[in-house]
């Protein structure tokens, strides 16, 4: 009887720990961090070589991207609002 007792006070630990780490790994916070953390080391990957040194070549791209959105934006709203 004690062994049985034994046995189902451990499954009983065993499963709160199970649900406690499911709890943290499906809270909004952690999931937010691991987007965060994944997303960091996708843009380290994109602008940087494996010996750390900057690829101008994307970033350029990027900053030129970043400039002609820019310049649609702002000759759309030109055409838009003109009163």
């Amino acid at each position: 009887m004690k062994e049985i007792e034994a046995e189902l006070a451990a499954n009983r630990d065993r499963l709160a720990r199970t649900v406690d780490e499911l709890v943290f790994r499906v809270s909004p916070a952690e999931v937010k961090r691991r987007q965060v953390v994944a997303l960091k080391g996708k843009v380290n990957e994109a602008a940087f070589t494996p010996d750390g040194d900057l690829r101008f070549d994307r970033l350029a791209v990027a900053l030129g991207s970043v400039a002609g959105l820019a310049i649609l934006l702002g000759a759309a709203r030109r055409a838009f609002y003109r009163g």
